[in-house]
């Protein structure tokens, strides 16, 4: 899960609206007959009578392009949707998050001692370009992450895989060094061609041509990619889970939340989450337009938070961050910014997931308190400005978020209010997309509003492992010898009421630290065209496009 799109593996930077990371949009057609609904209806119900077209557009949005098509190198929400559009994986995750099967056949196979993990592939499957996915595109992949030579920040989930072999044509088998419970972390990455990728050094292969230009086994394949306008893609006319009924797929590149909302409703976005500041007025023309129904209340495997960066002195006492956090009113943001469209929350574990628990350290609203243990930690206004200082330095620093998502934007100067009232002076600065993903990669920010999307397996060791400062998404330099620890032994526990055991004291230490401000998980409300039909109300965005269709 926390992956992300555990932790360990699947992690995704959330960093689109006030729900999910992307904004999805379509382009096909208005309809008749509007519905808004919190509950999931049956998808079959409601389109047995109705008479499938093959063909339309999908148009979708995004803040910022995706960084590339090897999602060992990608991080953002926004490439890993559009990879798995092009690209089959091993296995993908359902919305409890349970593996099922994409390339592969049947559920992964172990031996008793779990130190060997055999996956059979299906035999129908082929690339773009006509060559069949075999296991020595399988070994081919897999081996990339286990090299030396790869300095990519996906490396947690594979830290305990020695060995990648083809057994035979269609059987894979990976061998560990040890049990590694969070082995699905692993399953979702894109098989890549051997034939295409062999030649090139695995340090290059970021840089490469296919990472702009990829040959896949999926569902679509990316006929035109228009830098900082849009990504087009055309269905697989021989994609083995069978020709996708939607025939194109466009992801529009659109820096602004709102800009994206006047374009759902001239029709040349159809299909996209809905931020909060926007849902009162996108309701009403779901209902007066008739062009559009939206499913609301579709939960996430996110949460947001504020970043603070641990190699900063203003940061590096606990007091202080659980001062902050104190100083800051959660709820009100949930209620009154968000739309009441999330949930709190006081550590790293989505509502969504099995192991959550709210057993956890809280350090609910309080600025008096949060006043005090400031004071405790040696900061106080000597010099009368209204600005706390210790050893002449002041209590002041800049706060980041991504440009066009204007639920953070907003966020963000309530916090920069908030925080003014117990002494702290924060200066919010909003950063285009890509630059921003930078900034946060590359440990270049001070403090930043931030959203994880995260699914796959519950262990958080990319995220919050010490080992992951270099090389994985432990971008604020964390670092608790407890947490390392139990993060390594859940790793070697199957039984999952042990596992629930560990996670839990994981995230209570965490919550103890408070590394982040810990703010809420959204909820998720998708408009889609009112003659679409197919879609898993369960799941947002993308998510199981090829199962899509358009009626008359």
């Amino acid at each position: 899960m926390k992956k992300p799109f555990g932790k360990a593996g699947s992690i995704a930077l959330a960093a689109v609206m006030s729900a999910t990371l992307l904004l999805s949009a379509c382009t096909s057609g208005g309809g008749a007959g509007t519905q808004a609904t919190d509950k999931p209806a049956d998808p079959a119900a409601t389109a047995s009578s109705k008479e499938k077209i093959d063909g339309g557009e999908i148009t979708t949005a995004y803040l910022s392009e995706p960084q590339g098509f090897i999602r060992f190198w990608a991080t953002t929400t926004t490439s890993s949707e559009m990879i798995e559009l092009v690209f089959s994986t091993l296995y993908r995750f359902d919305e409890k998050q349970n593996i099922v099967p994409d390339l592969a056949v049947g559920q992964p196979q172990f031996s008793d001692n779990k130190l060997e993990m055999t996956v059979k592939i299906r035999n129908d499957a082929k690339f773009t370009d006509g060559k069949p996915v075999t296991a020595d595109d399988v070994v081919f992949t897999y081996n990339i992450p286990i090299n030396p030579e790869y300095k990519g920040p996906r490396k947690a989930p594979f830290t305990k895989v020695t060995k990648v072999e083809k057994v035979d044509d269609t059987t894979v088998k990976f061998t560990f060094s040890e049990p590694n419970a969070g082995y699905i972390d692993m399953m979702i990455y894109n098989i890549l061609p051997q034939h295409l990728l062999k030649d090139v050094a695995i340090k290059d292969m970021e840089k490469s041509a296919f990472f702009k230009q990829p040959v896949g086994s999926g569902a679509y394949k990316l006929e035109e990619w228009k830098q900082g306008q849009y990504l087009r893609f055309v269905r697989n006319e021989n994609y083995y889970g069978g020709k996708p009924s939607v025939e194109k797929v466009t992801a529009k590149i659109i820096p602004d939340a709102n800009a994206m909302m006047a374009q759902l409703q001239t029709g040349e976005i159809n299909v996209i989450a809905v931020p909060a500041d926007n849902l009162q007025a996108i309701e009403q023309f779901a209902k007066t337009s008739g062009k559009i129904k939206l499913q609301k209340g579709i939960g996430t495997g996110q949460y947001q938070f504020v970043a603070w960066n641990l190699t900063n002195p203003l940061f590096q006492d606990k007091k202080v961050r659980q001062a902050l956090t104190m100083a800051i009113d959660r709820q009100g943001i949930v209620d009154n910014v968000a739309e009441g469209q999330g949930k709190l929350v006081n550590s790293q574990t989505s509502p969504s997931y099995w192991n959550f628990t709210d057993n956890v350290p809280k350090f609910p609203y309080d600025p008096e308190k949060a006043k005090k243990l400031l004071e405790e930690a040696g900061w106080k206004d000597s010099d009368g400005d209204g600005i706390l200082d210790k050893n002449g330095q002041k209590f002041e620093f800049e706060m980041q978020t991504v440009q066009g998502n204007k639920v953070r934007e907003k966020a963000v100067t309530v916090i920069q209010q908030q925080l003014k009232k117990v002494g702290v002076s924060v200066q919010p600065r909003v950063v285009e997309g890509s630059a921003f993903t930078k900034n946060w990669s590359g440990k270049n920010f001070v403090a930043l509003f931030h959203g994880w999307s995260i699914s796959g397996d519950p262990n958080p060791k990319s995220i919050w492992h010490s080992s992951m400062v270099e090389g994985g998404s432990n971008y604020i330099t964390y670092n608790n010898p407890e947490v390392d620890k139990l993060i390594d032994e859940d790793l070697r526990t199957f039984d999952l009421n042990k596992r629930k055991e560990l996670l839990g004291k994981i995230d209570a230490l965490i919550a103890e630290d408070q590394p982040y401000t810990f703010l809420y998980s959204p909820t998720v409300t998708m408009a889609y065209p009112s003659n679409l039909e197919g879609f898993n109300p369960a799941r947002d965005n993308l998510k199981e496009v090829q199962k899509w269709y358009f009626t008359k």
